[in-house]
């Protein structure tokens, strides 16, 4: 059932400790839009966890089952609740006034989100919260410093500490890691799974027709080269006369 929880983005691993900076040391996504089963996870973790608040606006419904492989009724069936009419854009639960009463700033549109960012920059992202007391929503990320973004899917990853280490006479925050004692309902690879699973599908957001653009790319290339090398033939039955 959908929770009306605000994800653009959730948090990181289970046991180990990693640490992203600003600097821009970003953890490998690894994403691969042609792979359906990790669509099909991935579009099940955004619309059930993220879209409470986040739009992606940008793109229809019914620009989903030919890239996840699934009928449209699957789509109705399991990512879209309430009223659905053919043509409808994937938009938020959640309206602008309550962003910004709960939030201090509207949720942001994620249609585009790994075309501006990058799919390296949301993977990281998304493992890069830990709980800080200090911070107005209780939560903090290493990789963009007090986001309003809270870590929605804690009860899947656990509850994650900051590591800190003495750098300049200041104490900074270099990593996180989940205790034992506060771990979630998943592994650490299942939920690495989880979060590149949802770094995928927003890859796919971002470009629907990537996946058949490169099988087109396939067919173009190898058209060019059939075509060059005929040319190239042709180019010598012309010249042999000449010379």
């Amino acid at each position: 059932m959908k929770k009306l929880i605000c994800c653009v983005l959730l948090g990181l691993t289970t046991a180990g400790v990693h640490a992203a900076g600003p600097s821009g040391d970003f953890m490998d996504a690894n994403v691969d839009v042609s792979d359906t089963a990790s669509l099909q996870r991935g579009a099940n973790l955004f619309a059930n966890n993220c879209m409470g608040c986040h739009s992606a606006e940008f793109v229809r419904w019914n620009a989903l089952p030919e890239g996840l492989g699934v009928s449209m009724e699957l789509i109705e069936e399991n990512l879209i609740f309430g009223s659905y009419e053919v043509g409808d854009m994937m938009m938020s639960a959640m309206g602008t006034n309550d962003s910004m009463n709960w939030f201090g700033a509207p949720a942001p549109d994620l249609s585009l989100t790994a075309r501006s960012k990058g799919p390296d920059w949301i993977f990281t992202y998304l493992n890069s919260f830990y709980r800080d007391p200090d911070a107005s929503i209780g939560w903090n990320n290493t990789l963009l410093e007090n986001s309003s973004m809270p870590h929605v899917l804690w009860h899947l990853q656990g509850v994650p500490e900051p590591v800190r280490e003495e750098q300049g006479g200041e104490l900074m925050t270099v990593g996180i890691e989940v205790p034992a004692s506060a771990a979630g309902t998943m592994t650490e690879a299942e939920y690495l799974r989880a979060t590149r699973d949802i770094t995928n599908f927003m890859t796919f957001l971002g470009e629907p027709v990537r996946a058949k653009r490169h099988q087109m790319g396939v067919w173009v290339i190898g058209f060019l080269v059939i075509f060059t090398f005929l040319a190239y033939l042709m180019k010598r039955e012309y010249w042999r006369d000449i010379h």
